[in-house]
């Protein structure tokens, strides 16, 4: 975004304010470093889609080499020429220092993961590729980074669960959950810029390819599957606050996890009214005030040094 494209609608798209929704409770410095990663997480995908929409194969194979090695070593890319690179490695290691070196190397993990799931979607793109509905729900949980954001509930919470608390079905459940919600409700909001730009991940392109369904039908699907996540959720929830409870066995270190996955599980909670607000306030989803619906008025060639 050039600065005259910032200063006219950078408040308005509303990144950190989802942010804000959902990490409740976290101290200044760990929002802020959370914030300002989300932030960069869009301008990433607005990339992505232009080297994709432009053909642009050597620039993405390019960046996604360097944001691997951006997150193995990000000290060392603090001042990489590509500020995408350099912003990348600035934010992962603002939030490396919250937690322990354990919780890094599972973000990390999940985030290497989520690197080459947008690879993935660069090569189904390109192909015309549409994948079928359990196909895209898996990769979905990858492009939509499902597990980053739950591991972002933990220094919100400034504590790390330990993998027999965080891998608990009770927990487990509760974070999958909010995350699909926010992940199929986006699709649901994203499908006529994505139909409009012929694109083919999106869970209502799945249905109407692979299951025969009408343009209408599936939008009542992708409703259907949002508001059972929903319903879903609330059982959920009661497992894992009971899970919670649980926890507390009397000593110091049980009050201390059951206080953390209680904050951990009220944040999951605070996803719902945070995305669907987010998904009503921001301009990157009113498609319809567009001259294009398939390009947000806010991206440029120019800025992303195209012709």
């Amino acid at each position: 975004m050039p600065a005259d494209k910032v200063q006219e609608y950078a408040d308005g798209l509303c990144y950190t304010d989802l942010m804000a929704g959902y990490y409740l409770g976290a101290p200044e410095e760990v929002m802020q470093a959370i914030a300002d990663y989300s932030a960069w997480f869009f301008v990433w995908d607005d990339h992505h889609d232009r080297y994709i929409v432009h053909g642009r194969a050597g620039d993405w194979r390019r960046l996604r080499y360097r944001l691997h090695a951006a997150l193995d070593a990000p000290r060392h890319h603090l001042h990489h020429p590509d500020p995408l690179v350099a912003g990348f490695a600035d934010s992962v290691l603002r939030l490396f220092r919250f937690l322990s070196r354990t919780w890094n190397q599972r973000f990390a993990r999940h985030f290497h993961a989520v690197i080459e799931a947008y690879d993935r979607e660069f090569r189904n793109r390109t192909e015309g590729y549409i994948p079928g509905v359990e196909e895209y729900l898996a990769l979905r949980r990858l492009t939509f980074a499902h597990w980053i954001w739950t591991d972002l509930l933990e220094p919100t919470a400034g504590c790390e669960l330990p993998d027999p608390v965080r891998k608990t079905p009770a927990y487990r459940r509760a974070a999958l959950l909010s995350q699909e919600f926010a992940a199929w409700y986006n699709d649901l909001c994203s499908l006529p810029k994505e139909i409009a730009g012929d694109e083919v991940h999106n869970l209502g392109i799945s249905l109407i390819t692979h299951e025969g369904l009408t343009l209408e039908d599936a939008v009542d699907e992708v409703r259907r599957r949002v508001e059972k996540c929903v319903t879903e959720f609330l059982a959920a929830e009661r497992d894992a606050l009971r899970f919670a409870d649980d926890l507390a066995d009397g000593t110091v270190r049980g009050k201390e996890l059951s206080a953390a996955v209680r904050a951990c599980v009220a944040n999951m909670r605070n996803w719902f009214s945070s995305a669907y607000w987010f998904h009503h306030e921001s301009g990157r989803y009113r498609v319809d005030t567009w001259d294009d619906r398939s390009t947000p008025p806010y991206v440029t060639n120019e800025a992303a040094g195209e012709s």
